[in-house]
């Protein structure tokens, strides 16, 4: 069976959000956080973040800031250490 995916892979995360809480996140929960195209759902950011960082996800939350932009928290499994990827993308 083939899901089709919404949008194309690479253009539903826009970038990584880097704050002191999004490091917290990192550190403590194992969460990486992004900013996502407005029209993405959660599964396509699910799939979008397995295939271009090769990790297992979890969970992921998403909201709305007021500014506009849609914000995704995505928790990865145990066995991937989200500060790895976080050093890799330079967000740490």
């Amino acid at each position: 069976m083939v899901i089709k995916l919404s949008h194309n892979i690479s253009s539903i995360i826009i970038r990584p959000h880097v704050t002191e809480k999004t490091l917290n996140l990192i550190e403590q929960n194992n969460t990486l956080t992004f900013i996502v195209k407005f029209s993405a759902t959660k599964s396509d950011i699910k799939r979008a973040v397995e295939k271009l960082y090769n990790v297992k996800v979890v969970k992921v939350n998403v909201i709305i800031t007021p500014r506009g932009y849609k914000k995704a928290y995505v928790k990865l499994s145990p066995e991937y250490n989200a500060i790895d990827i976080a050093t890799n993308l330079g967000m740490v």
